[in-house]
């Protein structure tokens, strides 16, 4: 089993910015797709943005333009950059590791993110 830990979260003034991480336990030999995702209180949990093992991305449209996605193979991480920053961006963001072969992927604990003046 994956081990998937994410780190980063905190509290943000709106307009600032935050660096999530998402480390895993192992490297990933097979096609692969690592996503962020996020939850509000009463709300869904939402795909934020993805990146595959061949470098595509994807965002949702709320994000487009604001958070930018990543990895470092040699360090196991993937990362989302998240710049101006805004109210309803406050959530709990959550890590999916997911080799193709696999349906739902590996999840971490989540880190919240909380923008308020």
């Amino acid at each position: 089993q994956v081990q998937v830990v994410e780190s980063g979260g905190g509290l943000v003034q709106p307009g600032g910015s935050l660096r999530l991480s998402c480390a895993h336990s192992g490297r990933i030999f097979s096609t692969y797709v690592m996503g962020w995702y996020r939850q509000a209180p009463g709300k869904q949990r939402e795909l934020v943005s993805s990146i595959t093992s061949g470098g595509t991305t994807t965002y949702a449209d709320s994000v487009k333009g604001r958070f930018t996605i990543s990895r470092d193979n040699a360090k196991n991480t993937v990362y989302l950059q998240m710049n101006s920053l805004k109210p309803e961006d406050t959530a709990v963001y959550y890590c999916n590791v997911r080799p193709v072969y696999l349906i739902n992927g590996y999840w971490g604990q989540g880190t919240q993110v909380t923008v308020s003046s």
